[in-house]
């Protein structure tokens, strides 16, 4: 495991060290107990780093398992969480706790009501869940397509949340959450920049494959940061995104987690494809340089004149 530190210049009392805990592959037969002694390692390495908080990916306790299709949704039951914590992730929380250290983990929901969410909790580092994300942009398809060297049938196995973008005042500032296809959709960050947020802790899972335009194979890690660093520039907010990466049953995602300042700059990589803590001292005050200068919503934003943006879905082409 590597570690990259990086110690901000402008030191403050509202300055928060954070950890981007990357991991490698999950293997299919990887059993929830041996992924959670994988967290709660790093969770160790980041603190003795001295990260107060841990950001791990999305689905972090399981493979990707929307790459295969089943005829019964029920038949990948077992990738989900029913309770949280349950007893396989109670060590984890129970970790986090005597180490003093909060986390935000990804992982699969399975509701009391039959519900499917790919979804993010923020914990405290009492242990304590502050805020509970659920995934608003799903990717994907939902019929089996077996043409596909793999399937990404998230719109299968998961349902659009309705929740919305929501924040939390934690860890000394004002934190909020998304997953994977969310960074790419600049309405993400600005719903959370119009509530104040200081840091967007984003999980991914990224196939270097992609099925409908192999064209843009060669573009996912430009892209990958392209959209998170405009997002924390255009808000003044730091942002966190954190790989599941390698190879996994075959299928290459993208790794290059990374930690990206309000100015839009990366201060902290990953360097390799595998389970890796990037640790950064993020001084929650940097995002008022923007947030008070160039993207001061209160002085220059124009809501009247953003009509289609919250009342149209897709495209209305100009008349002829």
């Amino acid at each position: 495991m590597l570690y990259i530190s990086y110690m901000s210049s402008e030191q403050s009392p509202r300055s928060v060290t954070v950890a981007a805990a990357q991991l490698g592959p999950i293997a299919k037969d990887e059993s929830r107990p041996t992924v959670v002694e994988r967290l709660r390692a790093m969770l160790r390495d980041a603190a003795a780093a001295g990260a107060e908080l841990v950001v791990f990916p999305e689905l972090a306790l399981t493979t990707f398992f929307p790459r295969w299709f089943t005829e019964d949704i029920a038949g990948h039951d077992h990738y989900y969480e029913t309770s949280m914590p349950g007893p396989e992730t109670q060590p984890l929380f129970d970790e986090a706790k005597e180490l003093g250290v909060g986390f935000a983990l990804g992982y699969a929901e399975l509701t009391p009501e039959g519900e499917r969410f790919n979804t993010t909790i923020l914990v405290e580092r009492d242990g304590s869940i502050v805020g509970r994300f659920r995934k608003v942009h799903i990717p994907g398809h939902e019929g089996d397509e077996p043409w596909r060297a793999f399937q990404h049938l998230e719109r299968r196995y998961f349902q659009e949340s309705d929740e919305g973008f929501p924040v939390w005042r934690a860890f000394g500032g004002i934190f909020g959450m998304a997953t994977c296809n969310d960074r790419r959709w600049p309405e993400t960050y600005r719903e959370m920049g119009l509530q104040g947020v200081e840091m967007i802790l984003i999980g991914y899972n990224t196939p270097i494959h992609y099925a409908p335009d192999p064209g843009q194979n060669a573009l996912q890690g430009f892209h990958n940061h392209l959209c998170m660093q405009a997002g924390a520039y255009q808000n003044g907010t730091w942002v966190v995104g954190v790989a599941k990466g390698g190879t996994e049953e075959g299928v290459e995602s993208l790794a290059q987690s990374a930690i990206i300042a309000p100015s839009g700059q990366i201060v902290a990589q990953a360097v390799t494809t595998g389970d890796e803590v990037i640790v950064a001292s993020c001084n929650l005050d940097w995002c008022d340089h923007y947030k008070q200068t160039l993207f001061n919503f209160d002085t220059y934003r124009r809501p009247e004149v953003y009509q289609r943006i919250t009342n149209q879905k897709g495209v209305i082409l100009p008349p002829e």
